[in-house]
């Protein structure tokens, strides 16, 4: 089984193609049993974030795994595979490993060197392993991946700035309204998001009052940062007597309608209002940026800094040497688990060559014993102990060796090599192409992470 990254991100997508391919928790569901169910797929984990959705799957065909996954992707999006190519992105076996350690580590982000992701890639591990869609080869990968990525901001200082899309598209509002303290703020979701939301307009010395489609949730979130509750239906009222508004919800639809907005500037006496939407697909009318007073952080506007900007000045109060310390951490732990994994595959030759060994030395005695059967217990003993001392001194050289050998490029070639001279007829589990994608797929492999 070989692994494989097919996605659509910021990196390639505009956000209103990201919008269609919104997930709830019920989609997800549907999507990783949709992927398993097919002849190519045995593993996935799908991450959906509110600029990427990624699937990494454990596959026995290159091709095939890529056809399956895109075409669940292009159901998802309501789109056709062809319509979707020009912004999916394929990684396959190595550049898988290091693009989900990247996505892990923040480095893949439109902030570099958030930290949510790392959260949202653990929940999405989890929900796939309560699904049942992840085995033997996504559990240590996803795994280590968590691992780096705590060790990348524990490690370097990546995170040092405390950057998230909150804190930017906060940062982005208050160039508009002034400092949050003692203003007003309506976090409208009460989720995971919304939560990270209201803590840090709490941090900054806003009064935070929380709406949301479940009463319980806003009235919890509120409590946690000494705020106060309001009523979705009664939206307009609470916009208006606002500074500042920040939605994040999981709503399919829009929540907040241009009329709303309009008629809660209408209520305000010249005060500007900040709209703040970072939800995916997004909550707020695309056309309350026309009115009059009101100004719009989104992630489309998130994205196009993004683009325009290079990987340093992205990091903002993240040195330059921060981030080459994380890829460098990154690179080293994608050859590490390459080694694991490499040692994993040659792990059953091994173990059956010493299998046969012992077989043959049994049935050797058994034979030893029948035509000496006079022969003393201690003599026999002492025999048995000579034999398969020398069998695994015979065995020891070549069996270190082959796991040695397993960490290096074209490792489990020595494997092969091994089944065929010794005539173990096993099924290591390893696709034929392993190794060999050049001979075994009709691309270049140096073109595989780009986009496809």
């Amino acid at each position: 089984m070989s692994l494989l990254a097919v996605g659509i991100s910021h990196q390639t997508a505009p956000v209103s193609l990201l919008e269609q391919f919104a997930m709830t928790s019920d989609d997800t569901v549907k999507a990783l049993h949709e992927l398993v169910g097919n002849d190519h797929v045995s593993e996935a984990i799908v991450l959906a974030t509110c600029n990427r959705v990624e699937v990494f799957a454990g596959v026995d065909r290159f091709h095939g795994g890529v056809t399956e996954v895109s075409r669940v992707l292009a159901r998802q999006a309501g789109a056709t595979v062809e319509e979707l190519s020009p912004y999916v992105t394929v990684h396959y076996e190595d550049q898988a490993v290091a693009h989900l350690f990247t996505v892990a580590a923040g480095l893949d982000s439109m902030v570099v060197g958030e930290t949510q992701v790392l959260g949202q890639l653990r929940n999405a591990y989890a929900l796939a392993r309560d699904q049942g869609t992840v085995g033997r080869e996504l559990h240590p990968v996803a795994q280590h991946a968590l691992r780096v990525g705590k060790r990348v901001h524990s490690e370097t200082g990546i995170d040092k700035a405390g950057a998230s899309l909150v804190s930017v598209s906060l940062d982005h509002a208050e160039e508009r309204i002034g400092p949050l303290r003692g203003q007003t703020a309506l976090v409208v979701g009460a989720g995971s998001m919304g939560a990270l939301a209201a803590a840090t307009l709490s941090r900054r010395g806003a009064l935070v009052t929380v709406a949301s489609r479940t009463p319980e949730s806003a009235a919890r979130l509120a409590a946690a940062v000494d705020g106060a509750t309001a009523d979705l239906d009664d939206l307009p009222a609470a916009i208006a007597a606002a500074d500042l508004l920040l939605t994040c919800t999981g709503a399919t639809g829009l929540v907040v309608g241009t009329d709303a907005v309009a008629g809660a500037m209408r209520a305000r006496t010249d005060r500007p209002l900040a709209v703040v939407d970072l939800a995916l697909p997004r909550d707020v009318d695309p056309a309350v940026a026309g009115l009059p007073g009101v100004h719009v952080v989104d992630l489309a506007l998130l994205q196009g800094e993004r683009t325009a900007a290079d990987d340093a000045s992205l990091a903002g109060a993240v040195a330059a040497d921060d981030i080459a310390a994380a890829h460098a951490l990154i690179e080293a732990e994608t050859a590490l688990l390459r080694a694991e994994r490499q040692a994993a595959a040659v792990a059953p030759t091994v173990s059956a060559l010493r299998s046969q060994a012992a077989e043959v030395v049994d049935a050797e005695l058994l034979r030893l014993s029948t035509r000496l059967p006079d022969l003393d217990a201690r003599a026999r003993s002492e025999i048995a102990r000579t034999v398969r001392r020398v069998v695994d001194k015979l065995l020891h050289e070549p069996t270190v060796r082959v796991k040695e050998l397993a960490s290096t490029p074209g490792g489990v070639d020595y494997a092969d090599a091994l089944r065929e001279l010794f005539g173990l007829g096993i099924d290591t589990g390893v696709p034929a192409e392993h190794g060999r994608l050049a001979d075994a797929v009709s691309v270049d492999p140096d073109e595989l992470g780009g986009t496809a």
